[in-house]
């Protein structure tokens, strides 16, 4: 009877050393499981980082890109008001000498000597029928 038991014993303790190799095992496949998840993890983690910073520097050059355009365009905007307003001085001036008495004069006369109408020359000077008759009465030979 107490080889029985031994026998017994011997018997529980084999089949509880098999479940603790079994549990080891299990446990053994289930760590080297959460191994390569957390390999895989920590890859997808690093290529986040990489394309976070690879944005980050996207970013602070498109952020220079446009200060630097910025600058361009106000630098442009200057010279560009500047041209205008020299432009408008010629303007002015070139106003100013259409608009004289002689030059008014020398038109209407260079029209009549090219042989066109009144009419024609009234439109070219900008002046009325009656002012360029005028011109031309004032200016005939004697």
């Amino acid at each position: 009877m107490n080889t029985t038991f031994l026998f017994f014993l011997l018997l529980c303790s084999s089949i509880i050393e098999l479940l603790v190799l079994l549990g080891v095992f299990f446990f053994y496949l289930r760590l080297k499981k959460s191994e390569s998840l957390m390999h895989m993890l920590q890859d997808n983690q690093a290529k986040l980082l990489a394309r976070i910073e690879t944005n980050a520097r996207l970013e602070r050059e498109v952020v220079e890109s446009f200060a630097q355009r910025q600058i361009e365009l106000e630098e442009l905007n200057t010279k560009l008001e500047d041209r205008a307003q020299s432009l408008r001085r010629l303007l002015e001036q070139a106003e100013g000498i259409t608009r004289s008495p002689q030059f008014l004069r020398e038109i209407i006369l260079n029209g009549r000597k090219k042989g066109q109408t009144v009419q024609q020359i009234a439109k070219n000077a900008g002046l009325s029928v009656d002012e360029v008759q005028l011109i031309l009465a004032q200016n005939l030979p004697e």
